[in-house]
């Protein structure tokens, strides 16, 4: 009888990770405004070479969150704890949606005026270290963690098909956002950003509320894995 809810454990921690992967990606930040300038400007596949950097950047710290929180697993499993962590991870996604939605993401963003290409190395590599130039992608993924109790302490093996998973969602970000561009290359302007920037932060805004809903009635969308217990 183990085999079975086990295997319902694993693909609900692939849907945990990869949601994980494609919230901490969408925000339009500075490394977001660069995949778009150099997809329209490069093409697509230097676009998606900007992506993979920055995602393997996010696993890092990815990384970094989820070790610090299995550190004090006592204190997560805690109930008491439990609520005001998630009451915390919420207000924080909160927060992080108020700022996507009325933030303006071209404000900072340097225009990508190379006159040449450069490798998809190049483009990855740099994309890599300008994303890792903001640690504050640290409190997200702990907000995010904690809403969708993603961590499993003692288990390195499931953790790494959580971490895979959250890596496929963020490629999955990537890629369909640079072929939304190429694709509408000539309509997508400034404008464009703005609208995605906002519909994005509407939907943590939303998806963050409900979190914030749930937690105070202790009602969990996405409830513990029983292999946590």
């Amino acid at each position: 009888m183990m085999p079975f809810p086990i295997h319902i454990d694993i693909l609900s921690l692939i849907i945990k990770g990869i949601i994980i992967g494609i919230a901490a990606s969408a925000p339009m930040g500075p490394v977001g405004i660069l995949c778009v300038q150099r997809t329209q400007k490069k093409g697509r596949w230097y676009g998606f070479a900007t992506g993979i950097g920055a995602s393997a950047s996010d696993l890092i710290y990815a990384l970094i969150s989820g070790a610090g929180m299995s550190f004090v697993v006592d204190f997560i499993n805690n109930p008491v704890y439990k609520f005001y962590l998630q009451l915390a991870g919420g207000l924080m996604l909160l927060a992080f949606g108020l700022i996507s939605f009325f933030s303006n993401p071209l404000k900072n963003a340097h225009s990508s005026g190379q006159r040449e290409k450069g490798t998809l190395i190049h483009n990855m590599v740099t994309a890599f270290f300008i994303t890792l130039s903001n640690p504050l992608i640290i409190l997200l993924f702990i907000a995010l963690f904690a809403q969708f109790n993603f961590i499993i302490p003692n288990q390195p093996i499931l953790m790494g098909v959580g971490y895979a998973s959250m890596i496929g969602g963020a490629l999955l970000w990537w890629y369909g956002l640079t072929w939304l561009v190429d694709k509408i290359r000539a309509k997508f302007d400034q404008t464009g950003v703005i609208i995605i920037n906002r519909v994005i932060g509407s939907c943590v805004i939303f998806f963050s509320l409900v979190s914030l809903i749930g937690t105070l009635f202790n009602i969990y969308l996405f409830p513990k894995l029983p292999l946590q217990q």
